[in-house]
């Protein structure tokens, strides 16, 4: 008998986590920064805003395709296409930007060329992570799947930690505002010479697909993919309609509180910057802005990572109660004109979507059949990414039209789903 085969060595584990990790972290560090980039650049805020759904959109159409490709044309292959696009979109973002800062391009050359090379990371960046997921599947034998999956989904929620933590301290002179883009760039290729060098492209023990994963923001983060969730692909692809009785209720609820979500996370970078009177001091706003992010981005752990497998909540549980606690947080942020009084909303806001978004995914998971699982993982995929394509830049338009207006709507949508879902969910339950 053939000895059994060794699980994937560590020093392999190791790059695939930080190919997640930075992946995850130079996003949210480059969100953290966008005010501050938009009164340096006087650009309207919305403007920069729409740069950053220009990326989510690219994502969202791109990360199915790359996930059907990960068996056709190697995982290694994609997650340094993923890689390249994340190290070229982060370099090359921070290169215009230098440039605009200084006075060799104009704010409008500046946006335009920022936007152009964003869309590197939602069309290419997208290829990593489920190329990472298809390799660790592919390669580990039943019992150690669940462990090596959640310890990638831990890397792609520290990394929307890391971000905003670490992003005021690559600001300095001569980078300045590009500062972190160029930094993470550099981290980005060195993780880039470390997965060519030491990670072979060696043949699957096992037939896997990598899964969509959401774009990565400071306040969602990534949940593990189980056996469940890796059913045995059928021989004919299943296929659910949008208006499928058994999901709609769960896919409208995703919907409502993902937008919710969305705007929050597209405000409050504006909102801190001004209600602190940060317009003119750049480090100053990235520094504040970081810390919020940071703070709302562990609640949203603690609630995925901590609440929910301690009180064993029910996925109708979890939207209703993570609806009320978003509602909660959404209205102090809406009221308050200090730091801490705007970081306690934005946690208690984090905390309450970290609950509802594993809910809502359970939700439409547990309302089909095993061999349905594949289509609904994809409408979750979208369902998630969708509400980061226009909802931060019409958050950021109605915040600078009228703040309060910005609010009134995040806290109508949760408040319909608070009372929709205590009906409505109960019977797709």
């Amino acid at each position: 008998m053939s000895a059994r085969p060794a699980a994937i060595p560590p020093d392999r584990v190791a790059i695939l986590f930080l190919v997640m990790l930075v992946s995850a972290a130079g996003n949210t560090a480059m969100q953290s920064a966008l005010p501050a980039i938009a009164s340096q650049l006087d650009i309207a805020d919305v403007w920069v805003s729409l740069a950053f759904s220009w990326s989510a959109l690219l994502w969202v159409l791109m990360a199915p395709k790359w996930a059907r490709q990960s068996d056709k044309r190697g995982r290694k292959a994609l997650m340094s296409l993923g890689t390249v696009g994340f190290v070229s979109s982060m370099g090359m973002c921070g290169l215009v930007l230098w440039l605009g800062l200084h006075g060799y391009l104009a704010p409008a050359l500046t946006f335009i060329g920022f936007a152009l090379f964003r869309s590197l990371y939602g069309g290419f960046g997208s290829a990593a992570p489920p190329a990472v997921q298809a390799y660790i599947a592919a390669r580990t034998e039943r019992e150690e799947r669940a462990k090596a999956l959640s310890l990638l989904a831990s890397s792609f929620g520290l990394g929307t930690v890391i971000g905003p933590a670490l992003a005021h301290f690559l600001i300095f002179e001569p980078l300045g505002l590009a500062g972190p883009l160029i930094l993470f760039a550099s981290f980005g290729l060195l993780v880039l010479l470390a997965l060519n060098i030491r990670l072979p492209n060696d043949t699957p023990r096992f037939e896997a697909r990598g899964v969509v994963t959401a774009y990565p923001n400071a306040a969602s983060v990534s949940q593990p993919a189980t056996e469940d969730d890796e059913p045995e692909l059928p021989r004919e692809e299943v296929r659910l309609g949008w208006l499928e009785p058994r999901l709609k209720s769960w896919l409208i609820a995703g919907l409502v509180g993902g937008h919710a979500q969305a705007i929050m996370l597209g405000v409050v970078g504006f909102l801190i910057r001004d209600r602190l009177g940060l317009q003119e001091l750049p480090k100053e706003a990235v520094e504040a802005t970081g810390s919020v992010m940071f703070v709302g981005a562990m609640a949203t752990l603690l609630a995925q990572w901590g609440l929910i497998p301690i009180l064993s909540l029910s996925p109708r549980n979890s939207v209703l109660w993570g609806s009320l606690l978003a509602l909660l947080g959404t209205s102090m942020v809406g009221i308050s004109h200090d730091f801490n009084g705007i970081t306690l909303g934005f946690a208690l806001a984090s905390l309450g979507f970290g609950l509802f978004r594993p809910g809502f995914t359970a939700g439409a998971s547990l309302a089909v059949r095993r061999h349905e699982q594949g289509d609904v993982a994809g409408k979750i995929a979208s369902i998630n990414g969708a509400a980061y394509i226009v909802a931060p830049a019409i958050g950021v338009a109605l915040f600078n039209l009228w703040e309060p207006a910005t609010f009134i709507i995040m806290a109508a949508g949760l408040l319909w789903l608070i009372l929709w879902g205590r009906k409505t969910l109960s019977a797709a339950q």
